[in-house]
């Protein structure tokens, strides 16, 4: 941290004078985290337990505590490739399903390459199979 003293004037400086002894107090009277941890550990140690079975570890989960599940990541943003000249609303980056409005245009006869972004998205290869499902034969 750090404070511009210049900028503080009196009544500024002898508050943080103050806080910082108090501080400064507050710490000389606690012991040594060392002196603390082996303390823990002798009495722990007296009554049958181990640290890690009464406080846990990060690494291996309390022995009845639920699996934590890792933090789901973010998608990144997609730059939208098609876009309904009638409602600028309606976008789709081309990913996924395609959606209702899209469909309904290609039903009309339209291509889904008539309502590419122009200068940012290129037709795919196969515009007829955009947002269709695949479907297996079993055999």
């Amino acid at each position: 941290m750090q404070i511009d003293l210049q900028t503080l004037n009196v009544r500024q400086l002898d508050a943080l004078i103050a806080a910082a002894e108090k501080r400064q107090a507050r710490l000389a009277q606690r012991r040594g985290i060392a002196v603390v941890r082996a303390e823990l550990a002798a009495l722990a140690q007296s009554l049958g337990y181990t640290v890690e079975e009464l406080f846990g570890t990060s690494a291996v989960p309390a022995p009845g505590a639920p699996a934590k599940r890792a933090p789901r990541r973010k998608g990144a943003k997609v730059a939208v490739k098609y876009r309904d000249p009638q409602n600028r609303r309606n976008t789709w980056t081309g990913r996924g399903r395609m959606p209702r409005w899209l469909a309904a245009k290609t039903r009309q006869g339209l291509s889904a390459a008539d309502f590419l972004v122009p200068g940012l998205a290129k037709p795919t290869a196969n515009t007829r199979a955009i947002g269709q499902k695949t479907v297996f034969k079993a055999g």
